[in-house]
């Protein structure tokens, strides 16, 4: 019986409180977990990910996605961008936070079915595009994880942190905003990024966490990636021996997965994505 728990409130960063979902099939087996991590701007309950969610816990784990406490939904509408305030307050040290949160709370909370389904030893981590190098970092940085994916993932956070022309208007305003192409809000980003991400440079070296990891990992990204091109999946996997690449043909940034996504099925490269990195995790 497959058992959808959502919208779980849990405190992450600054004391804020965020949303999760758990997807489960209720089989008296205990089963890897796999937590999703959501990329810049975006949502866990964007597009296809529902049914991500449920292909992975058809396939035998539990399954896990979330929003970050700052990307600028609230609890009670993790729909939209409501709170830009929090979300221009957002920066790369809160989000792995949050996911330090929702691993703990896996591990130890209650998760409100038996905790027979759960195997706890292994925790498997997937981070989309933004979310890709927040996964790295955290499966670096916490033994828990045991297997980690980058889907269309950075390999860097320069291009949030770092906006090259407008740095010294950033500085001296204390804020530049970015248009949301989608639901066309300008969307503030405070100097605190930058700060942070200047103040942590080590902790967020991305190149430097994936070489040193020393599990498993998986990028699987699409070779008509307009947002974070393919060249940077290439340069991820080269930096470690035990990552593999899959690569998508002309696939896209969101494998298809445009929001909001009204069929039933997933589309086809987003079935490509789920596929590979199932196999990956049961290898």
């Amino acid at each position: 019986m497959l058992n959808i728990l959502r919208n779980i409130k849990l405190v992450g960063a600054a004391e804020r409180e965020f949303l999760l979902d758990i997807y489960v099939e209720q089989n008296n087996q205990q089963k890897p977990i796999v937590i999703f991590t959501h990329g810049f701007k975006g949502f866990k309950d964007y597009g296809a990910w529902d049914l991500v969610a449920k292909q992975f816990a058809e396939a035998g784990f539990v399954f896990i996605k979330y929003n970050f406490s700052h990307n600028g939904t609230t609890v009670d509408d993790p729909l939209n961008f409501g709170d830009l305030e929090a979300f221009g307050n957002n920066n790369f040290s809160k989000e792995l936070e949050d996911l330090g949160k929702v691993i703990d709370w896996v591990i130890n909370g209650d998760v409100g079915f038996p905790i027979g389904e759960l195997k706890r030893s292994e925790i498997y981590v997937i981070g989309h595009s933004r979310g890709g190098g927040t996964v790295m970092l955290k499966a670096q940085q916490d033994v828990r994880v045991k297997k980690v994916v980058g889907w269309a993932s950075v390999a860097d956070f320069d291009a949030y942190a770092m906006p090259g022309p407008t740095l010294a208007a950033w500085k001296k305003e204390g804020v530049h905003y970015i248009q949301n192409s989608r639901t066309k809000q300008d969307m503030p980003l405070y100097i605190q990024l930058y700060e942070d991400y200047i103040d942590n440079k080590d902790k967020l070296n991305i190149p430097d966490a994936a070489g040193k990891l020393t599990i498993p990992g998986l990028i699987v990204h699409g070779t008509d990636d307009s947002t974070v091109p393919f060249s940077v999946a290439e340069y991820l996997s080269s930096l470690n021996d035990q990552f593999k690449l899959v690569s998508i043909e002309k696939g896209d940034h969101v494998f298809g997965g445009k929001h909001p996504w009204e069929a039933d099925t997933l589309p086809d490269d987003l079935k490509l994505v789920v596929g590979a990195t199932v196999d990956f995790f049961k290898e």
